[in-house]
C-alpha cells in the first residue's frame, strides 16, 4: 500500500476517532443532565399550579414566581406546554451541545444544570478544543493540495496564466465558491426550515456560527414541535464542522495570496514559508516502511514541474 493510501485511511481513522469523542461527550451530557432536566419540569411546572391556584395574586408572589421561571428559561426549560415535549439533553441534542462545546461556538442555549455536568465540561473541552483543532488542521491539510495547488497548476499549464494572476483568480473562485456553498445556500435552507427566521436572519445565523462567535439569539431545531429534530440537529452538526474547514482553507489561501504578492512584506507580517514546509510533512505520518518511497516521490525530476507557492517570484 502506497504511503499516500495510508495517509489517507489514518486520516479517516482520526475523524472516526473525533466522532466517537462526540458520541461519548453527548452520552455522558445526556447521562448526567436529562435527570435534572426532568426534575426542573416537574418543579417548574408545580410552581405553576401553586401560582394559579393561588386566590389572590400579591406582588411578592408573582415575582417569586417570574424569578423561578426566568432562571429554569436561562437552562432550557420554558414552563410553556408546546415546549415541554422536546428535552434538550437527549442523544441529538447533547451531541449538538459537544459539538458546539468543542468548536467554541458555545450559543448558550443550553448549558449544564448539574455541578457534575459543569465540572465534566471543563475536561471534555480541555481535551476537545484542541484535538478539534488538530482535526481541522489535518483535513485542510490534506484539501491545500486537492483545492489549492492542483487548480493553480492546471490555471499556470494549461492555461499559460501569470502565476500570480493564477493565485488571485483561484482565491477570487474559491471565496465564491464557500460563500455560496456555506453562506447563501445554507441561508435558503434555514430561512425555509425555520417559520421565523427570514434570509437575512439566516445569513446572519451562518456568519456569526463559522466565525465562532455564537451570539445563541439564533438556535436551528429549537422551535416547539421541530419535525426529524434529531436529524436536524445532526445535519447542523457536519454544516459546523465542514464550513469551519472551509473558514480555514480559505484563511490559508488568503495569507499565502498576499504573500506571494508582498502584502505581508509591507505590512511587515510573517511570511508563510515555514507553513508551507509544514504542508510537505503531513500531520498523519506514514509507516516507517513507507518513508523512503514517500521521500522519493517528493521529489520531482524537474523543479519547474512542481508546483509550490515557494516556485513563484514575489
Amino acid at each position: 500500500m502506497s504511503s499516500g493510501y495510508k495517509s489517507w485511511i489514518l486520516l479517516t481513522g482520526f475523524i472516526l476517532f473525533y466522532v466517537a469523542y462526540l458520541l461519548f461527550g453527548a452520552f455522558v451530557f445526556s447521562t448526567i443532565e436529562r435527570p435534572v432536566e426532568d426534575k426542573l419540569k416537574r418543579d417548574i411546572q408545580v410552581l405553576k399550579e401553586e401560582f394559579l391556584n393561588q386566590s389572590c395574586v400579591n406582588a411578592t408572589s408573582l415575582e417569586n414566581f417570574l424569578e423561578k421561571v426566568l432562571q429554569a428559561n436561562k437552562y432550557g426549560v420554558s414552563i410553556l406546554p408546546n415546549s415541554s415535549a422536546s428535552s434538550n439533553w437527549d442523544l441529538a441534542s447533547s451531541l449538538f451541545f459537544a459539538n458546539t462545546l468543542v468548536t467554541t461556538v458555545g450559543y448558550g442555549h443550553t448549558t449544564p444544570l448539574s455541578d457534575t455536568g459543569k465540572a465534566f465540561s471543563i475536561f471534555y473541552a480541555l481535551l476537545g478544543v484542541p484535538f478539534t483543532m488538530l482535526v481541522l488542521t489535518a483535513c485542510v491539510q490534506r484539501l491545500m493540495h486537492l483545492v489549492t495547488y492542483g487548480p493553480i497548476s492546471m490555471c499556470r499549464q494549461k492555461i499559460g496564466m501569470d502565476p500570480l494572476a493564477a493565485t488571485a483568480v483561484h482565491f477570487a473562485i474559491l471565496l465564491l465558491v464557500v460563500v455560496l456553498g456555506f453562506f447563501v445556500v445554507p441561508a435558503v435552507v434555514f430561512s425555509y426550515i425555520e417559520d421565523t427566521w427570514s434570509f437575512l436572519d439566516a445569513i446572519y445565523f451562518c456568519f456569526i456560527t463559522l466565525c465562532t462567535i455564537g451570539l445563541g439569539d439564533y438556535v436551528p431545531g429549537e422551535k416547539p414541535g421541530q419535525n426529524f429534530r434529531s436529524l436536524y440537529k445532526i445535519s447542523v452538526m457536519v454544516y459546523l464542522f465542514v464550513g469551519l474547514m472551509m473558514m480555514y482553507l480559505v484563511l490559508r489561501a488568503f495569507h499565502r495570496m498576499a504573500d506571494l504578492h508582498g502584502l505581508t512584506s509591507f505590512f511587515q507580517l510573517p511570511h508563510c514559508d515555514e507553513d508551507i514546509e509544514e504542508d510537505k510533512e503531513p500531520i498523519i505520518e506514514a509507516g516507517p516502511e513507507d518513508q523512503h518511497e514517500a521521500e522519493a516521490s517528493a521529489k520531482p525530476l524537474d523543479p519547474a514541474s512542481h508546483t509550490s507557492y515557494n516556485t513563484i517570484n514575489r
